[in-house]
């Protein structure tokens, strides 16, 4: 039925997301079509570029949604099959400012979903919000916009190759995870001088392979047994819309996000000194010395790209980047986060040097845990989370910082949790130098949280 209303539940922190057929049925489509041609046009917005990730579904979704948007009365530029990346690069590249990028990201295949920039600007909780009413009052411009067909990935390729040099031939090998960094990885390391050894390139939305996420471990499985067989120098990973950058030494050590932004802010620094450098409150807390000792200026700030993006342009800040594999250039590009654009740059930092695995494994690390999270029921997270920022006591912290959840640092770590913006779970992460010091800091958690949540629901 035509008339039917969105879940709710769809409309996230970061982007509109879920499951394609119940929750993402064409008429709510459409409808969202509608509500960001109404609300980009009310901006004075007249074009807006349009692209897809390599999901199943993902084509007729954007059939859809133009449709929407083109009965509001705005224009749209489909751009087609492409990495969110190369839709935000449209947005400069066509001078548009506006763009929705149809992608899952590293959700299941049944969902898709919509990350969207109306004027520069990427839509954050209360815009999404708005969108969502906009739909409930079925308030929507009425007009008839242009279509228009653009292949962007030529001059894409081209302003990233240009802006790259590396200092000796390289080889690679790359995992794209059958992602839709399959339209240009290949073609891109080959302008910029370096063989790969190129892992399930081939873009398919079953994922016939692994699922398209290097945050996590076992997604990376195939990569080091290619680099353990192999000649190539380290892997490099893509999730499914190439906006987040894996790596992996040539002995199989995965170098996490926060540890490359240890490597990139060195380098940025060389070139913008005295800048600010942005990281979310997961990222590891050699960051604070790091980016003071190369000369620059180290910024703590919530989780999320939309949030990350904001306080970037608020700061001018040369780089930034978070621990889920965003990493945000804006000094020789353009501020947005894009994994293959990350790529290109850690190979040229990299081939300065004869043996890359050795810088990136020297890079400063303590003990630390991975992401955990406890499940709870939808909205109790951010109760909680509120709750203990009032009431939770901590006698041995030096610092407690409130901006996303809690995190706590100690003279010899850091403790953190928070309530996550886009399922209802509490995300934990926890570094130390000792693995005695790591377990002290979880212990004091624990029995935070056991106040709260019945203890076999904490994974640790």
């Amino acid at each position: 039925m035509n008339d039917e209303l969105p879940i709710k539940n769809i409309f996230k922190a970061y982007d509109i997301r879920g499951i394609v057929g119940s929750e993402l049925t064409s008429p709510t489509v459409k409808k969202i079509g509608q509500a960001i041609g109404t609300m980009a046009l009310s901006q004075m917005q007249k074009t807006i570029c349009v692209g897809y990730d390599g999901r199943l579904s993902s084509p007729s979704l954007s059939t859809t949604l133009i449709d929407g948007l083109l009965s509001t009365g705005i224009n749209v530029i489909d751009i087609g099959l492409c990495t969110t990346p190369m839709l935000y690069f449209s947005n400069f590249y066509q001078e548009t400012g506006t763009g929705v990028m149809i992608t899952g990201s590293h959700n299941p295949p049944e969902y898709n979903g919509f990350k969207m920039v109306i004027k520069g600007k990427t839509l954050t909780s209360d815009d999404i919000q708005n969108l969502y009413q906009i739909i409930l009052d079925s308030n929507y411009l009425n007009g008839e916009g242009d279509k228009k067909s653009l292949s962007i990935k030529s001059q894409y390729l081209h302003e990233i190759s240009n802006s790259i040099e590396l200092k000796r031939p390289m080889k690679v090998a790359i995992d794209c995870g059958n992602g839709a960094a399959g339209v240009c990885a290949e073609e891109l390391f080959k302008k910029l001088g370096v063989e790969t050894e190129p892992l399930f390139c081939d873009v398919d939305g079953n994922f016939p392979n692994h699922h398209p996420d290097p945050s996590n471990p076992k997604n990376l499985l195939d990569l080091k047994n290619k680099l353990k067989n192999g000649d190539s120098e380290l892997g490099l990973a893509f999730d499914g819309d190439a906006d987040r950058l894996g790596v992996v030494t040539k002995d199989g050590e995965i170098i996490f996000p926060d540890r490359q932004l240890l490597l990139f802010s060195e380098a940025v620094l060389k070139e913008c000194p005295k800048s600010s450098i942005i990281f979310d409150v997961k990222s590891t807390r050699h960051l604070f010395s790091w980016i003071k000792e190369k000369g620059g200026i180290p910024v703590i700030w919530k989780t999320g790209h939309s949030f990350i993006k904001q306080k970037m342009k608020e700061l001018n800040a040369s780089l930034a980047g978070e621990m889920s594999g965003h990493t945000f250039f804006n000094d020789r590009w353009y501020g947005f986060d894009d994994g293959l654009y990350a790529a290109a740059r850690l190979l040229e930092i990299l081939s300065e040097f004869d043996d890359p695995s050795k810088i990136l494994k020297a890079l400063p690390k303590g003990f630390s845990t991975p992401e955990l999270n406890i499940k709870l029921n939808e909205g109790e997270q951010h109760k909680l989370i509120a709750e203990l920022q009032e009431t939770a006591y901590f006698p041995d912290a030096i610092e407690i910082i409130k901006i996303d959840g809690l995190r706590v640092e100690y003279k010899e770590g850091f403790g953190l949790m928070r309530a996550s913006n886009t399922t209802p779970v509490i995300v934990l992460r926890f570094e130390a130098d000792t693995e005695k010091k790591l377990q002290e800091i979880q212990d004091q958690f624990k029995s935070i949280l056991t106040e709260h949540i019945s203890p076999e629901k904490i994974p640790f």
